[in-house]
């Protein structure tokens, strides 16, 4: 038998105790707290929680988990608030846990290349730290300067650099995690090899908050590479565009980044932060941006010529190279701001969808057909690299997908052409939300049954971000 939503309701006497174990101030109620915390980036969507905690220890947060488990009230933790997929919204009430008090960095092991961090550390700040001591932690989420890492830990995080370096999953080496009971266990061991038992520490990355409350991680990190090469190069057909990215790795080469941008994206954003870095003439459908890095500049420099030698056989404009620092940031600047840019301008539905890289131009193909049959306007941008392509869609009178019906429909035929195409429907971003009704396109009963039943041994009460991912009723 499957358990039911969680449905308590919290009393003064339940807030009375909240404050002992969290400290008064750190326990808010009113309708300005509620409002920030009941929102992140997805879509317009606003939920409102009935009280909102910032515990600061795992021992705080293991009684608050034993008091709700006890009397079946919702929580919903929540990292840095830039989710998209609506995973941190808490749609139940309830509580609302904001880990952004988690934001220390506790150590850096420069013998044995690993962090320990809590979880509301800013993804940035760590990559920062790290760099300091010549050390580097590849996942790079557009996001990094405002993401915590916890959620970045929730939703299995990639970026620009996971074409050559990985996602997070693959720098996740233990964790500490307060369970749905309020129990505390670590997960794993620091150590790189670890066949002992099942694999709790990667069943808890990507698992969006449904599991456990990650309260500690520890990470493992790389030698940062000495130097790095970027250039910008400008195709007239999107379509030629993504068939080069599968060239360029067919070609022998792995960048440490390849970014594809569609014109209209580059317009918005470009207006946006008021910058001319890139050329946005008539004649240019899209931008790949392509980079490099190692520890010899000379053979950089020969595999950016190669590549922007074979480049010309998809029929690429005139290559531009960045030739310091400001130009490398100014370009990263507008990649990284792409999503806000065009959300802004009214592309408030954002899907998160990964096909095999050779794949991608019957993808963006796809998404163009499948636009003018629905009415809709969508601009294509993302890690093209690994196949994950972000699809930004605007629809006159529709700003949220949440129990649109006919926005249903379009996107139900958007993720049948990803999975037909051997993809998926999310690659960074998580279920959450708003993608849960689109699993079975992609999970058979079998597997979702699976999920279900995991769900149900962490969690007997569902209490913990129920009704993420899947519906339990």
């Amino acid at each position: 038998m499957q358990p039911v939503l969680a449905k308590g309701k919290i009393t003064s006497d339940h807030l009375a105790t909240f404050k002992e174990i969290a400290g008064a101030s750190y326990v808010l109620a009113d309708e300005e707290s509620l409002h920030h915390y009941g929102h992140d980036e997805t879509e317009h969507l606003v939920y409102l929680p009935e009280v909102v905690i910032k515990p600061r220890t795992a021992e705080e947060i293991s009684a608050i988990m034993k008091i709700c488990n006890a009397d079946g009230i919702p929580v919903t933790p929540r990292g840095g608030g830039t989710g998209l997929s609506g995973g941190a919204l808490p749609h139940l009430g309830g509580v609302l846990l904001s880990m952004e008090r988690f934001n220390s960095i506790l150590s850096i092991d420069e013998r044995n290349l690993q962090v320990i961090t809590e979880p509301g550390v800013i993804t940035e700040v760590l990559q920062d730290s790290v760099k300091e001591r010549g050390l580097f932690y590849p996942p790079d989420p557009s996001s990094r300067g405002s993401c915590f890492i916890g959620g970045n830990i929730a939703e299995n995080s990639g970026g620009p650099k996971a074409v050559k370096y990985g996602v997070v999953k693959d720098y996740v080496l233990n964790l500490e995690v307060v369970l749905p009971t309020g129990e505390i266990i670590w997960t794993g061991a620091n150590v790189l090899k670890n066949s002992t038992g099942y694999n709790l520490t990667q069943l808890l990355v990507g698992s969006e908050g449904t599991l456990g409350i990650v309260t500690k991680i520890v990470l493992k990190l790389i030698p940062l590479p000495k130097y790095d090469l970027l250039m910008l190069v400008p195709f007239a057909s999107l379509e030629k565009a993504s068939e080069a990215v599968s060239a360029i790795f067919r070609g022998g080469f792995t960048p440490s980044a390849l970014e594809l941008v569609e014109i209209d994206a580059l317009q918005i954003v470009s207006k946006m932060v008021d910058s001319h870095a890139v050329p946005v003439t008539d004649d240019i459908a899209a931008h790949l941006i392509v980079e490099v890095d190692g520890n010899n500049l000379d053979v950089l420099m020969n595999d950016m010529e190669a590549i922007a030698t074979l480049l010309q056989d998809y029929e690429a404009g005139e290559v531009f190279f960045a030739d310091d620092a400001q130009q490398k940031a100014e370009l990263w600047k507008l990649r990284r701001r792409v999503a806000e840019a065009v959300k802004s301008s009214g592309y408030t539905i954002e899907e998160d969808t990964v096909v095999p890289r050779a794949e991608l131009p019957k993808l963006i193909r796809g998404v163009k057909e499948l636009g003018r049959q629905h009415n809709f306007h969508a601009v294509c941008y993302g890690h093209a690299g690994d196949g994950n392509l972000h699809i930004r869609i605007k629809k006159e009178g529709t700003a949220n997908s949440m129990d649109n019906a006919e926005m249903n429909n379009s996107l139900r035929a958007l993720f049948e052409l990803v999975y037909s195409l051997g993809g998926t429907i999310s690659g960074e971003h998580g279920i959450g939300l708003i993608q849960k009704s689109y699993m079975d396109i992609v999970f058979a009963d079998a597997n979702l049954r699976l999920m279900r039943e995991i769900k149900q041994v962490f969690d007997p009460n569902n209490i913990l971000n129920a009704g993420k991912i899947f519906d339990l009723r």
